[in-house]
């Protein structure tokens, strides 16, 4: 499984939009409302399996949760399923905040 760190995802973040990867964020609702990277499309991990179709296998995709966990079950999920370019922001939101916004809550 590939993986990300938070700087290399801001990089890539400043590319034209339509290079920039998909940021799937797979913590829950509660989670997500305290905190987030925006333009990150939440979707909680338990409902991935069902909202398979919503996700484009041909698109980069970088899967976010609080530390990395989550997010590195549904990269391993969704590469079964046939996603050919998934990568696990390593650290997740937790070290998003602690490497590039220190403004962001964290919890």
């Amino acid at each position: 499984m590939r993986q990300m760190t938070p700087v290399e995802l801001v990089a890539r973040l400043a590319d034209p939009p339509a290079n920039r990867p998909l940021l799937l964020d797979v913590r829950e609702p509660w989670e997500f409302q305290y905190c987030h990277i925006d333009g990150s499309l939440p979707m909680p991990m338990a409902s991935v399996p069902a909202r398979l179709a919503e996700l484009d296998p041909a698109r980069e995709i970088v899967v976010v949760c609080h530390h990395g966990g989550r997010s590195a079950q549904v990269c391993m999920f969704l590469e079964r399923q046939g996603f050919g370019n998934v990568i696990n922001l390593a650290g997740g939101v937790a070290a998003w905040a602690a490497q590039v916004d220190p403004k962001m809550p964290q919890y």
